[in-house]
């Protein structure tokens, strides 16, 4: 885990996370983001021609990811959950495990798999280290998370509204990772191959009430240490209602809600894969291919 000068880095409030996704109710109406975004994340792992016989799911919460992978080659799926990635398995006799230290052990795994619960992880480097560490030479690491789009209309109405009435803002939506940064962050962990791309799903709602109720149901509400710890006074939440309408609905009135999906593709480094060409190595002259006249450096066409 990663210290600060003033201790462990904590972005977070376990404590409430623990406390959403204990009401969160994925297995009905709330659930249907996570289970399309499940079977995306399993339609990428089914892009790859092999099997998996030691696997682990990190934070699979209400088994979404689980039901979509059984039609997939895994032959072994081992669940490991944090803390508080599963309502009903919420104590450290059944878990054992901190979202910030896994003990997944040391070169034991093949597949690790995680389903939009990396973006409420304390230490993200860390767990990703941890992560890689686990993996053999060769082993896939799969993973689904929110990304910096994801509710950027919310921000934005909630921020207006807050400046105006209360003449001050405060973090309302939980940060997200920006894509850049997440391949960084895969690089920084030592994956070979890294690759993070994204999907991007729009949501309508009727009001901004339907949709904080479908993020309080999906155990997605705000956490973030730094908010302030009163709910939006009534008069700011209906000044945002207002904003949202005006700047984020449909021509039917509706209104949109982005949902930025990070989906992140990481290999234990092996000698068996591919490396890049050493500088001047390259066989071919790229003018050939091109059918061109390649020009030296510093001169210009026609001198």
């Amino acid at each position: 885990m990663n210290d600060t000068a003033n201790g462990p880095i904590q972005i977070f409030d376990r404590a409430s996370v623990r406390r959403h996704r204990a009401r969160a109710d994925l297995s009905g109406e709330h659930g249907f983001l996570f289970r399309e975004l499940a079977e995306r994340l399993a339609e990428r792992l089914g892009e790859f021609d092999r099997n998996f016989a030691n696997a682990a799911l990190f934070g699979d919460r209400a088994g979404l990811l689980q039901v979509a992978l059984d039609s997939t080659g895994v032959k072994t799926l081992r669940g490991v959950h944090s803390l508080f990635t599963v309502a009903d398995e919420i104590s450290e006799s059944v878990a054992g495990y901190d979202d910030d230290a896994l003990n997944l052990g040391v070169a034991k795994l093949d597949l690790v798999m995680s389903h939009l619960t990396l973006h409420w992880i304390n230490d993200l480097p860390g767990v990703l280290l941890q992560i890689n560490k686990a993996l053999r030479p060769d082993g896939l690491f799969l993973s689904s998370m929110f990304g910096g789009e994801t509710l950027t209309e919310l921000r934005q109405a909630l921020s207006i509204a807050e400046e105006e009435i209360e003449g001050g803002v405060s973090p309302r939506v939980s940060p997200f990772i920006d894509i850049r940064d997440a391949g960084a962050l895969l690089q920084r962990a030592g994956f070979a191959l890294p690759l993070a791309d994204i999907d991007t799903i729009v949501v309508t709602y009727e009001d901004i009430f339907s949709l904080m109720q479908d993020l309080r149901g999906m155990g997605e509400t705000n956490a973030v240490h730094q908010r302030r710890k009163t709910f939006v006074r009534q008069e700011t939440l209906m000044r945002a209602g207002e904003i949202y309408a005006q700047e984020f609905s449909d021509s039917d009135g509706r209104l949109r809600a982005t949902f930025q999906t990070v989906f992140l593709t990481g290999w234990a480094p092996d000698e068996s894969q591919p490396k890049p060409l050493r500088p001047g190595s390259a066989k071919a002259r790229l003018a050939d291919a091109l059918g061109t006249e390649e020009i030296p450096t510093g001169e210009k066409p026609g001198h």
